[in-house]
């Protein structure tokens, strides 16, 4: 597996429940506007999330990360399949249940597979991964509760960070909660939720994040995608 995620990069998230009506103008924007990563899955997932997958490589050669919300969302014809430890929360099957089952499964697609710390920082509402995942997240002005579990995460052995602010969320990760984490942690810092302007992608990569996931705004929006590709490209002027 190449190096992942590349340093400054962007992943357009695709929930296979939401994304199927505006496909095909949402990959020709990603495209158009140099998308690095397109990643797929959800907190509940209805539609057969193999089927956006094909589609989605039927139309398009940028990379596809899997980012399994449960179980049933796993597919090894992704790129990058993200096995996530929900470290945040203390739910043993997202911990290490889920993971022991799939194993076998992911065992054909071994150097695929990428362990990754997932993090859940409270930043106003209620999300759906809270929910549904029977989590609390940690308390955004906790700052040192977070660093200590990317800390922990990357001791045992995981080979990124994700701070998760959730779909829908009012406000993103607090770049103070990045800048700390980052200066503790020396895996790769992943900031998905919450992200609603090209000029909070530029704070979110200067507080230290090395890729940006974007999602919600693009679902309601696909002209969010070229902005947000935008920005980061301003910083590489």
């Amino acid at each position: 597996m190449t190096s992942f995620p590349r340093k400054q990069s962007i992943a357009l998230l695709l929930d296979p429940d939401k994304s199927f009506k505006k496909l095909e103008e949402t990959l020709r924007v990603a495209v158009e506007s140099g998308i690095d990563y397109i990643m797929v899955g959800g907190s509940l997932t209805f539609n057969r999330i193999d089927l956006l997958i094909a589609e989605i490589k039927n139309r398009c050669s940028i990379p596809v990360v899997l980012f399994p919300g449960n179980l049933l969302q796993l597919d090894l014809e992704a790129d990058i399949i993200l096995l996530l430890s929900l470290i945040s929360g203390r739910n043993p099957e997202l911990l290490i249940g889920n993971h022991v089952i799939a194993a076998p499964y992911l065992k054909k697609v071994k150097e695929k597979t990428f362990p990754v710390g997932y993090i859940l920082i409270g930043c106003g509402t209620k999300t759906s991964v809270e929910y549904i995942s029977q989590t609390e997240s940690i308390p955004m002005e906790k700052e040192e509760i977070a660093v200590a579990t990317a800390l922990a995460g990357e001791l045992l052995g995981l080979k990124a960070i994700y701070l998760e602010a959730g779909s829908g969320a009012d406000r993103h990760v607090p770049l103070t909660t990045i800048k700390s984490v980052k200066e503790n942690v020396g895996i790769p810092v992943i900031v998905g939720g919450g992200i609603k302007t090209g000029k909070e992608i530029i704070d979110l990569y200067g507080a230290g994040a090395d890729m940006v996931v974007i999602g919600n705004s693009c679902e309601k929006d696909p002209g969010f995608i070229a902005e947000a590709c935008k920005a980061k490209n301003l910083l590489s002027e």
